[in-house]
């Protein structure tokens, strides 16, 4: 039970550098709804389809979404889902057949629009992907963001790709010196503009790569760009608060707009370059005349900072896409003309939006309690809610209760180390799991309401458990032998599988599993109902990391924490002081067997109890052995006193929670004892 304390970590240190210098591997998890309809967190763009009547939106959630402007009151038609970040930029091409993303998880993906499924991904760009450009005569893409490169993509390339045939070749724009936000091409695709933190626009000429002009003037970063048909003008929108119409042709600004009081983070403009609106982070959606830029009006003002917009194809409204999980649609020409209107002396055009597309709220505050299992959250509503990691799902809706007093009410003096990181980028609950640390929490299976009552209490590694849940329709969690007939070359059934997981939970099939790159980009995402497909079978095989495959197909489980301590007796004033015996056991051990270890080993009053163990060892049954022990600990309870810190010890209490609650230092925890007289 307890052995004296090795003195060196040196040991750990070789297990833990076993693996060499590849990049780490994490794996995640998002716990969600089954169907997702709505968005739940901003929205960084949108398309809309004429023809069919369809509008696209990119969520930060990581979805995009397909939605019927026909059918205002039940508009939702299904969601694309292949991303792992922000989606921040959407382009709908070849007629409206194919959508082309870009997300913040640093890919490209090419969909199949109206069937909503991912055809490929590229992954040319080294940062987060911000922009999208689109030249419709030339169907021709580019594609910018963080890594200061813009690329160009031949579209009808990109959707000829295959899982064989996926190489891709792109020429390329260089010269950006920091991150781009927004980008511009006109249709015919002979003019680029690239805005960026360098509070410049750089032209080029994608047709030769030939950079044709630097434009100076704003003072912030350019976060939005429009470009008229034959590439002679250009409208950007700065963090500086302002709006610059350019003349390409004279290099030069030819009017700055300043209607909104801060950041301009989205521009529109008819096909005509004659009208433009604009939205931004002061909330308010105005129409400027370009031909008079004195000339304009407040169309309405959002709840939230405005990212995109798009006009419909008959120019008489705009969609528009904010902070907030909703998608507004704005009328934009009540019979009022722009020219009888005086934005300083009339109330907007419209007191609120026409049709709404509602949203769900999203994530803001999450609390892991103390078991290092369940999670509270609260919501942009002031919603708080209970999840369960270990079973990936929410288990309660607490309403609109007080966050802090609930996180108070859940309090339980128990010690579980940290096993996963929580991130709330998309509004959801995401779940990190890395090497060493997700084996870090071992627990009774009994107290976590894992096992049964009345059986062994075996201890369980949560993040071991976890992992054998989410992979547990991997078929390579099924060994070879189990796994085939030898009189029929076939796989068995479905029922005649070996049982795999673990033994005490699942998580839902739709819940999706990610591997990626330490803080950097995704190897894979899948839902864990797929596992067993044949595409991601081959998949997982080449990604899964060691750490993982060691335990979810060998089930071999990490070794148990130990925890160095020292025993004492009591000293009463002016004895001198004994030296220190170092000893050394599982974290999870009860401050009962240290009492009873006092009282058998320390206090000699063992010898009986000694004995008995060694008759159970030689053959009787746990039955028996388990009584005894328990009948030792009582006695031991009331003969023996264990102290921390000058504080009485619950028997119950593990030592790791002593640790954490009551020692609370990293030097060798010190305990003392006392016979009770």
């Amino acid at each position: 039970m307890l052995t004296p304390a090795p003195n060196s970590m040196a040991a750990h240190h070789r297990q833990a550098s076993g693996h060499g210098m590849r990049k780490k591997v994490q794996v995640s998890f998002v716990i969600r709804d089954e169907v997702e309809k709505y968005h739940r967190s901003g929205v960084n763009s949108l398309q809309y389809d004429s023809y069919l009547g369809r509008l696209y939106s990119a969520g930060r959630d990581s979805i995009i979404r397909i939605w019927n402007v026909r059918n205002l009151k039940e508009p939702y038609v299904q969601s694309m889902e292949h991303h792992t970040d922000w989606v921040n930029d959407i382009v709908l091409c070849c007629g409206g057949k194919n959508l082309i993303s870009a997300s913040s998880d640093t890919t490209v993906k090419v969909w199949n629009a109206h069937k909503g499924f991912c055809m490929s991904t590229l992954r040319t760009h080294k940062d987060y992907v911000k922009a999208l450009a689109y030249a419709k005569d030339r169907e021709q893409v580019a594609s910018a963001g963080l890594d200061r490169a813009i690329f160009l993509w031949d579209v009808n390339t990109l959707t000829a790709l295959t899982a064989s045939n996926n190489t891709v070749t792109t020429s390329s724009l260089s010269g950006n010196k920091d991150s781009i936000y927004s980008l511009a091409m006109n249709p015919c695709g002979n003019v680029i503009v690239s805005g960026s933190t360098e509070k410049v626009l750089r032209v080029w000429d994608p047709r030769t790569c030939q950079k044709l002009m630097k434009l100076k003037g704003h003072s912030d970063n350019v976060k939005a760009l429009a470009i008229n048909r034959d590439g002679t003008q250009c409208l950007s929108g700065s963090s500086d608060g302002t709006i610059r119409l350019w003349s390409l042709g004279q290099q030069r600004c030819v009017a700055t707009i300043r209607v909104h009081d801060v950041g301009v983070w989205a521009l529109q403009a008819n096909d005509a370059f004659t009208i433009a609106y604009s939205g931004g982070r002061d909330r308010k959606i105005f129409k400027i005349d370009l031909r008079n830029t004195e000339i304009k009006a407040l169309i309405g003002e959002e709840t939230h900072s405005v990212l995109k917009m798009v006009l419909t194809p008959d120019a008489s409204s705009l969609w528009v896409a904010t902070t907030d999980s909703s998608i507004k649609n704005w009328p934009v020409c009540r019979n009022t003309r722009i020219d009888d209107y005086d934005t300083d002396m009339l109330p907007p055009l419209n007191q609120q939006a026409e049709h709404v597309i509602k949203g769900n709220p999203s994530i803001r505050n999450y609390h892991v309690l103390n078991d290092k299992r369940h999670i509270l959250t609260k919501d942009t509503e002031n919603n708080v809610q209970m999840y369960d990691v270990l079973k990936a799902s929410k288990i309660e809706d607490l309403g609109q209760v007080d966050f802090d007093a609930e996180i108070k009410k859940n309090f339980k003096l128990t010690y579980v180390p940290n096993w996963f990181s929580v991130d709330l980028k998309t509004g959801l609950l995401c779940i990190h799991m890395d090497e060493p640390d997700g084996f870090a929490a071992w627990v009774s299976s009994k107290e976590f309401g894992l096992g049964t009552n009345d059986g062994p209490d075996p201890k369980v590694n949560l993040g071991g458990l976890l992992l054998q849940a989410l992979l547990e329709h991997w078929p390579a969690t099924f060994s070879a032998d189990e796994d085939c007939d030898s009189n029929m070359n076939e796989r068995p059934i479905m029922e005649e599988r070996p049982s795999t997981g673990n033994q005490y939970f699942s998580v839902p099939e739709h819940i999706p599993v990610i591997f990626s790159e330490v803080g950097g980009r995704t190897l894979l995402r899948l839902l864990v109902g797929d596992a067993g497909r044949e595409t991601e079978e081959l998949l997982l095989t080449e990604t899964v990391p060691a750490w993982v495959t060691d335990v979810v197909v060998s089930k071999n489980m990490p070794r148990f924490n130990k925890i160095p301590f020292c025993l004492l007796p009591v000293q009463s004033s002016g004895t001198k002081p004994l030296r220190k015996e170092r000893l050394s056991a599982s974290d999870m051990l009860l401050v009962r067997k240290v009492m009873e270890h006092v009282y058998e080993k320390i206090m000699g009053a063992g010898s009986d109890a000694g004995s008995q163990t060694a008759g159970s060892q030689s053959g009787e049954k746990g039955e028996n052995s388990e009584k005894d022990s328990e009948e030792r600990a009582s006695i031991a309870e009331e003969k023996v006193e264990l102290l921390c810190q000058d504080q009485v010890l619950d028997p119950n209490m593990d030592l790791r929670t002593v640790r954490h609650f009551i020692w609370k230092s990293s030097n060798d925890l010190i305990l003392h004892y006392r016979a009770i007289k």
